[in-house]
């Protein structure tokens, strides 16, 4: 029972200055149910005094045992106390003279009095055609020589027991719009009603009577497909049991032990097959096969429409002085002409594409997961860098480019450098070092060649004529005399002059 000022105070704000419930409520921190109740309270008489009894052996450890239970169900099972612990203590430090049954039949009771409170009755929810359940799950992977956690993203089909999943590098919104417009289109189709949890990308807040204010992306996302959404309580999964059950299934006969990556858009390709291959069993409840339920669900599903989604965000960022942008605490460059000034960053999944202010591009960087890491793209930077060749050694650029330039550039005069530099600014922007590199291989075949003759030989390859062969000719050239070079020629000729002089004696 409340205090009486508090009471008094309740019943005069309601019933005399007229304030509502809920008004009354958040002023006093109360819920408004209890507010109600002594608002409209009509009885304050003194109610009955219980009888009392004495006191069990049992009684004064009670409260010290509830909350040894509370506290070990935080706990792996393997570090919780058991109940013949809780009795040595309670003898050694709190003198209890009961029995060690007591204390075990209590513990044994009220912890299944707790789990029964903390965990409610599940629901038997009847599952409907063209409905969907979508979770994220996690799982080890060995990706590029290293151990990662990657999560991955599970569409169910309760009616079919069917179930779509693929891999992402991360969970936040354009990783989760990703995964949901990739299993879409894969299928051609639509859920009707997709079930979510109140996850971050999708729920910006939770408001009474149900209600959800959804991130501005996925309204957009919802209204492009034309599904319709639906919500968890707050901390119910059994409300989506399906797709829990089946984040644990994928995660045990998929994935585990754990699976290598190269690349993981291959790897997300070659799930598709797996999955449809584990449908060819019998539903666990209507013993038919899950591949032939999913096909009749999926006559009920919705068309797609005629464009994919784009799951981007842009965001609007000011370049450092060197220009460098920050986003979620990495660095990516841009180009030394946009140094202090704001550009605009488009965020996929995968990419980050840096445009200037009217949407043309200035440079593409694959998205970095984790945080201060930096991206740098030179290719903006080689014509700067041209004006300071020397400078070439100490950069990063220098120590991941190829041998063959390495090399050549150890060869190279300043001016050599300083147009070596300003070529590679042009032919790095569309292309990789690959094609520049076979370039200067071929055309050093003959000696150091000069800047020029690498860019011949560039852009013949890139435009499809290759290196032309010597040209043969078709009539017979007559062998010719080989031409001896060398001081050896003054010798014959100083002999020749010896020889005119004694003919003349």
């Amino acid at each position: 029972m409340l205090a009486v000022a508090e009471i008094h105070y309740i019943r005069y704000e309601a019933n005399q200055k007229g304030c509502s419930y809920s008004d009354i409520a958040k002023r006093m921190n109360r819920d408004p149910r209890t507010v109600k109740k002594y608002a409209e309270m009509e009885d304050f008489s003194p109610s009955k005094v219980k009888q009392t009894r004495k006191a069990k052996v049992m009684d004064p450890v009670k409260p010290i045992l509830d909350q040894w239970i509370k506290e070990d169900l935080t706990k792996k099972k393997k570090y919780r106390r058991t109940a013949k612990r809780m009795y040595e203590i309670l003898k050694e430090e709190y003198g209890f003279t009961g029995s060690d049954r007591s204390v075990r039949l209590y513990v044994s009771k009220r912890k299944q009095e707790l789990l029964e409170q903390s965990e409610p009755a599940a629901l038997p929810l009847e599952s409907k055609p063209a409905t969907a359940q979508v979770d994220f799950g996690e799982a080890p992977f060995l990706y590029q020589g290293k151990y990662v956690d990657f999560p991955y993203l599970v569409v169910s089909f309760p009616y079919s027991n069917a179930a779509y999943v693929q891999v992402m590098p991360a969970q936040n919104q354009e990783c989760f719009l990703e995964g949901l417009k990739r299993i879409f289109h894969y299928m051609g189709r639509v859920p009707r009603v997709i079930r979510f949890d109140n996850l971050s990308p999708a729920v910006k807040t939770i408001l009474p009577n149900g209600e959800r204010e959804l991130t501005e992306t996925f309204q957009r996302f919802v209204l492009h497909y034309g599904f319709e959404c639906e919500f968890c309580n707050p901390a119910s999964g059994n409300e989506k049991g399906n797709v829990e059950s089946k984040v644990k299934y994928i995660r045990n006969n998929f994935f585990l032990p754990e699976q290598t990556i190269y690349q993981l858009e291959s790897f997300n390709e070659s799930l598709w097959e797996k999955c449809e291959k584990d449908w060819n069993r019998p539903h666990y409840e209507k013993e038919r096969l899950i591949a032939e339920l999913f096909e009749e669900e999926q006559a009920l599903f919705l068309q797609l429409p005629a464009k994919e989604f784009e799951c981007v965000r842009y965001e609007q960022v000011t370049a450092d002085k060197y220009g460098f942008i920050h986003l979620e605490n990495n660095l990516y460059s841009t180009s030394p002409r946009f140094a202090k000034q704001k550009v605009l960053a488009k965020i996929s999944y995968h990419e980050i594409a840096i445009l200037t202010e009217e949407h043309e591009l200035i440079i593409k960087h694959e998205r970095l997961y984790g945080t201060k890491q930096k991206s740098m793209k030179w290719q903006p930077y080689l014509t700067l860098m041209a004006k300071r060749p020397n400078a070439l050694k100490y950069t990063d650029f220098y120590e991941k480019m190829p041998e063959e330039w390495k090399n050549y550039f150890s060869n190279c005069t300043v001016q050599e450098k300083k147009e070596a530099l300003q070529l590679l600014a042009v032919l790095l922007k569309e292309h990789d070092f690959e094609v520049s590199t076979q370039a200067l291989r071929i055309a050093s075949q003959y000696g150091h060649p000069k800047v020029e003759s690498i860019k011949q030989v560039f852009y013949q390859l890139i435009n499809g004529r290759g290196i032309r062969e010597p040209i043969q000719p078709k009539k017979h050239v007559p062998d010719m005399p080989e031409a001896i070079r060398g001081v050896r020629h003054y010798d014959r000729l100083f002999e020749s002059q010896g020889d005119v002089a004694s003919w003349n004696k």
